[in-house]
């Protein structure tokens, strides 16, 4: 058989990501500070591109038409909307509300943030140092963020868990008073405490305390070591500052040797448990986008004018250096820098409609939480979200990575706000995670002799048969993260006490 080269054709179809389609991703999943940093090396590297310093002031009488006539004039065709309004009525169930328009939030919209000249020059370059973010430290935050995720919370206790992680400073210890969290949360205090207990369990150990006398009693548990004597020593750490050890010894109950080795055990603690983990400079959160509540039931969701970057493409330097090109080069050059600004005012404009249509579809849903508090949290994932806004799910990731929205219940990040949530084996409303842990929890409390122990897949039998459709290795998770032991080691317990 003979070999030889021959020409052939065949069609296909594929997915050719350009640069200018990469810039696009890219600028959607930055967050407000990164974006930032972004357009000021945009603007040495295109001399096209200039900031806009022009102060553009909305039109605060207009009513609602006149304000959509006055956002016409103000803003290109193609500029992002600024302003949407989600209504939050009380008679209606959580994420049931309905979306509308009201004349005061009209007016407060119209041309409230121009922001459509905003662009950055330049083609797409990912300066992000894949070695370094692979070799670096992991930070505190990100560490306690990587237990949370595994550590079985899931629903309201996830919630409150992930606002007192935000909480906590470089040291480990919790900065945030918990009454006042509490009420903004719209959850009890007791409850509140009860998720600080579990996450006082984190690594490394001391980390939520609120003191130093806390956080050294924490480390102490952990070694088993928080006898009385050792609470007495930590109640006067004042004393041992002043190296009164005959007033210590006399607080403990101990003599000089047992005092000599509760003080050397004590220093064998950190006092600042977070600094085991990598730092970085903090740096102070801007949210992205404001909800605030207004007249009629509704609520006002609008782009944060601060963050967005205004820039301007320089039209009249554009037709100077043009006409003052000679070479093939020289005009690329000047025609790739037009191409690649006008282009970038493209993206931007995308990406400010793309991050308020994703956080207004939000509060649309979880409109309870907004109005009544963390017990009202939907179960809500990213594909519910996309297939409102007719968006594919990985839009909506990158949209709800690293961006914040400042509500009156706090600035959260709108990742907060997707909790899992339990189907219905009827094909109705899902249930969240939280009630069907307080379920298991319930049927467990009720076991009072050993006949009467439900098993792991007996609970799921007796979920199901209530419409709630769930894994039993899901009825093991929350029964472990709920620190209930296996039914065999209740049989045990059970068959012991009688």
């Amino acid at each position: 058989m003979a070999l030889g080269a021959r020409l052939e054709m065949r069609q296909g179809q594929g997915l050719v990501i350009t640069p200018q389609l990469q810039q696009a991703i890219k600028l959607l999943q930055l967050s407000n500070m990164e974006l930032e940093a972004y357009v000021e090396g945009e603007l040495e590297r295109n001399p096209l591109l200039q900031r806009d310093e022009r102060d553009s002031e909305p039109d605060v009488e207009a009513g609602p038409r006149d304000a959509e006539d006055f956002a016409s004039d103000q803003i290109p065709e193609g500029a992002a909307e600024a302003h949407m309004d989600v209504s939050h009525e009380a008679e209606a169930s959580p994420g049931e509300r309905n979306t509308g328009d009201s004349a005061d939030g009209a007016g407060e919209a119209g041309g409230a943030i121009d922001w459509s000249r905003a662009g950055k020059g330049g083609s797409f370059e990912d300066t992000d140092d894949f070695e370094q973010r692979l070799t670096r430290e992991k930070t505190l935050a990100e560490h306690l963020n990587d237990q949370l995720v595994v550590s079985g919370f899931s629903g309201i206790e996830y919630a409150a868990a992930s606002v007192l992680v935000d909480g906590v400073d470089e040291g480990g210890y919790l900065r945030v008073d918990m009454a006042e969290t509490a009420e903004r949360l719209g959850c009890d205090l007791t409850f509140l405490e009860d998720v600080l207990r579990m996450l006082q369990r984190f690594e490394p150990i001391g980390v939520f305390a609120r003191d130093v006398r806390e956080c050294l009693m924490l480390q102490l548990k952990e070694r088993d070591r928080c006898d009385p004597a050792m609470m007495a020593l930590l109640d006067n750490l004042d004393l041992l500052a002043r190296r009164d050890l005959s007033a210590l010894r006399k607080a403990c109950g101990v003599d000089d040797e047992d005092l000599k080795d509760m003080i050397a055990e004590l220093k064998s603690l950190t006092p600042r448990p977070g600094a085991a983990c990598g730092g970085e400079p903090s740096q102070p959160v801007a949210p992205d986008v404001f909800v605030r509540e207004g007249l009629g039931g509704l609520w006002h969701v609008e782009l944060n004018s601060d963050t967005l970057p205004r820039l301007l493409v320089d039209q009249r330097y554009h037709a100077r250096v043009s006409a003052g090109a000679r070479t093939d080069q020289e005009k690329v050059f000047v025609a790739d820098c037009m191409a690649s600004a006008n282009w970038l005012v493209k993206s931007l404009d995308q990406r400010a409609k793309t991050i308020l249509k994703v956080a207004s579809e939000i509060v649309r849903q979880q409109d309870g939480f907004l109005a009544y508090g963390v017990e009202h949290l939907r179960p809500l994932n990213l594909k519910t979200v996309a297939d409102a806004i007719g968006m594919h799910e990985s839009t909506v990731s990158r949209v709800t990575s690293n961006k914040y929205i400042a509500t009156p219940r706090g600035m959260f990040e709108l990742k907060f706000f997707f909790t899992s949530g339990i189907a219905n084996s009827g094909g109705g409303e899902a249930h969240s995670s939280e009630s069907v842990r307080h379920r298991i929890k319930q049927l467990i409390e009720t076991e009072r002799n050993e006949a009467e122990v439900h098993s792991d897949d007996r609970i799921v039998e007796i979920l199901k048969e209530t419409g709630v459709d769930i894994a039993r290795r899901t009825v093991a998770k929350y029964r472990e993260a709920m620190r209930i032991p296996s039914s065999v080691e209740r049989r045990r317990v059970l068959k012991a006490a009688c």
